[in-house]
């Protein structure tokens, strides 16, 4: 009996020990594919670019003159470095929770599944605070800024359940079990 809790315990605890990890790294990857395509390839907004800020006080740095382009080159910078970070502790987690197969975790639906829900709680969170909240920035300025803030917010909330169900249809492993990526992938 002892040993059926055992395993009952493991199999429902064993994905809860990539959660953590997939989600910080998911929140570091999503706020790199935001900075890197809205940001620099697109150039659709920076970090300061919105002229609503006077309701909360932050200065509008204007992206059409070069001491504005130069500030939000700045807190672009800051922001990829906390992306970075982000990534970074998620590995460091990662490879702190998995001592066997780290192929096999690689390769699971389990660990995608959370990194997919990391990025859409990336684009909750940054949408709701920075796009509304704050209003610092909006995903496209103009006068349909509305809607890109809602798609944002909206393709954030597919990632988190398409992420959330992903993780879900995958098999339960003890990652830090030699024998449980292998019963994972069905090899065993």
């Amino acid at each position: 009996m002892a040993t059926t809790t055992g395993e009952t315990r493991a199999a429902t605890t064993a994905p809860n020990s990539i959660r953590l990890p997939g989600i910080v790294l998911g929140v570091g990857l999503g706020g790199f594919v935001d900075g890197i395509l809205l940001h620099q390839l697109l150039q659709w907004h920076h970090m300061l670019t919105s002229t609503n800020h006077d309701r909360i006080g932050v200065k509008y740095y204007d992206p059409n003159t070069v001491s504005g382009l130069e500030m939000n080159t700045v807190w672009d910078g800051i922001f990829h470095a906390v992306c970075w970070i982000a990534v970074l502790l998620g590995l460091a987690l990662l490879y702190s929770r998995v001592t066997h197969n780290r192929r096999a975790v690689w390769a699971s639906r389990v660990l995608w599944g959370w990194v997919l829900a990391g990025w859409g709680l990336f684009n909750l969170v940054e949408g709701v605070l920075d796009h509304h909240v704050l209003g610092i920035h909006h995903v496209y300025a103009g006068p349909h800024q509305a809607w890109w803030d809602a798609g944002f917010l909206v393709l954030g909330a597919l990632f988190l359940t398409g992420g959330y169900l992903l993780q879900r249809g995958g098999r339960p492993f003890g990652p830090d079990d030699p024998r449980g990526a292998a019963r994972a992938e069905g090899r065993a």
